[in-house]
């Protein structure tokens, strides 16, 4: 076997000169269960084989005997589209809280990553994803739980990090080409995993940081123009105004290095002629992704009320 490292990303990821890849993080997994805690039922299914685009889906295990449709969250998982899947057991537990407090089925998405799937993969897969909650307007597709339990005119978009990254360019082209049969009327981006060659007025200087988001980027997605790529950095994107759906909820956090980010993305689309509404949501003290690995906290069980609270005013 080759040890001879091609190159590394810092805690996250060694290639092997082989073209063999090592995860440093969010490796573990866990199987679909019913949790206790939570009386929220999950289970895996492939959405679409041909592209290998699987999903874990969640619901509150009252609902399956009830003819009350719920609305529906459709979630990205972070990782910098390296690490983590929808089977951590991160993603796993923080997921059968937030069905169970929102009352939500959930279709978890375990889109294809990179570097063995570099940017737009992650994109496709996500969009496919999409299309499929879609395909089951009509009551009559293969997933029981979206035919008789969810209301398709009640989907919410979902996801931190990269997973917010998703979600934008999920808003982008849903209002480019909205499959029929579904609804989106908001959008929860948690720390959203977005950048640009040149720093905002408030954001860190540092090279040895800066650098750090730049390589990621630059690994999972080949380009000539980095950062200012508007799939990263989407206020160069024209597009912006169409996003589509009418209300987007930004949360970011006080030591996160992409927390201005968040804020300046809030304010050019609001400035954009886009016609929905807008909002940040902003935790003090914390970094980036803290909600997931001490959910918990005081700013964790805040930011868990938020995202119920615009759930349901959605509905």
């Amino acid at each position: 076997m080759e040890t001879e490292v091609a190159y590394e990303l810092l805690s996250a990821l060694r290639v092997y000169k082989d073209g063999r890849v090592e995860r440093l993080r969010g490796t573990a997994t866990v199987p679909p269960s019913l949790d206790e805690k939570t009386g929220v039922q999950s289970k895996d299914l492939a959405i679409s084989p041909d592209s290998a685009v699987s999903a874990r889906l969640y619901i509150p295990r009252a609902a399956l005997g009830s003819p009350l449709r719920l609305p529906i969250l459709v979630y990205f998982h972070g990782g910098r589209f390296i690490n983590y899947s929808a089977r951590s057991p991160t993603y796993h537990s923080y997921l059968n809280t937030l069905v169970a407090e929102a009352n939500v089925v959930a279709v978890s998405v375990d889109y294809r990553r990179a570097p063995e799937h570099p940017l737009p993969v992650a994109y496709d897969d996500s969009w496919i994803a999409l299309k499929w909650v879609a395909s089951h307007s009509a009551g009559n597709c293969p997933e029981e739980w979206l035919n008789s339990h969810a209301n398709l005119e009640k989907v919410f978009l979902a996801g931190d990090s990269a997973g917010a990254n998703i979600i934008h360019n999920m808003s982008i082209r849903l209002g480019e080409e909205k499959p029929e049969g579904i609804e989106v009327p908001g959008a929860i981006m948690v720390h959203p995993y977005f950048w640009g060659n040149e720093p905002l007025p408030l954001e860190t200087t540092e090279p040895e940081k800066r650098s750090l988001v730049e390589r990621s980027w630059n690994i999972v997605r080949k380009t000539d123009i980095g950062c200012d790529d508007p799939l990263i950095n989407p206020t160069m994107d024209p597009r912006l105004s169409g996003l589509g759906c009418n209300r987007v909820l930004i949360c970011v956090a006080e030591k996160d290095v992409l927390r201005h980010r968040g804020w300046h993305y809030k304010e050019v689309l609001s400035k954009s002629g886009w016609a929905g509404v807008a909002e940040v949501m902003d935790a003090p003290g914390e970094d980036h992704a803290f909600h997931l690995f001490n959910p918990t906290c005081d700013n964790a069980v805040n930011l868990m009320k938020k995202m119920v609270s615009f759930i349901k005013e959605g509905k």
